[in-house]
């Protein structure tokens, strides 16, 4: 069992309970998924890439991602209905909290000039969606067989209902926000 479900069951489900008052142990917030997108709009000219960059998505999450395709055509960036222009992955889970553990814990420190992630980032619902620049900062990525930095958005949906419930659970996950 991962660290971060007993660091949940043990002391952030009670402190949520008694933070909103909530009588129902299943209607306390928790993580639902996580889904990782990697957008490569080079590879409308070279394929290739978005095999590079599948690769380091796998890499880093240990699951294999699914390419996204584009939805319609758009000529002012050359872009065709049904090419492949991204990958992303869905965590749910075990690995879902593994990721997330390393993504608190390791990944988001190693960010040069971080001061904590911004507090501002939710989306009305209680989901969080931050972005990477680089995909450098996994340590599980090589960065001498790294051709192009290429970043990321990290999404991570939440069973609250609203951004304050959101907020206490991924504080208390250990999420390091930025005072405002």
């Amino acid at each position: 069992m991962s660290r971060l479900i007993d660091k949940y069951k043990t002391e952030v489900l009670p402190a949520l309970r008694k933070e909103f008052e909530i009588k129902n142990v299943m209607a306390v917030p928790r993580l639902e998924k996580i889904t990782l997108n990697v957008g490569v709009g080079e590879a409308i000219q070279n394929a290739k890439l978005l095999d590079t960059a599948k690769a380091e998505l796998s890499l880093i999450t240990g699951q294999a991602p699914v390419v996204s395709r584009a939805k319609k055509s758009i000529s002012a960036f050359k872009l065709r209905k049904g090419v492949a222009i991204a990958c992303y992955v869905t965590l749910r889970g075990r690995r879902m909290y593994e990721f997330y553990d390393r993504l608190v814990n390791i990944v988001l420190p190693r960010v040069r000039d971080f001061r904590g992630v911004s507090p501002k980032a939710f989306d009305g619902r209680g989901n969080y969606t931050l972005g990477l620049r680089d995909q450098l900062v996994f340590p599980e990525i090589d960065y001498t067989k790294v051709e192009k930095p290429r970043g990321m958005n990290i999404t991570i949906v939440t069973s609250a209902r609203n951004d304050k419930e959101a907020f206490a659970l991924l504080k208390g996950l250990g999420m390091p926000f930025r005072e405002a």
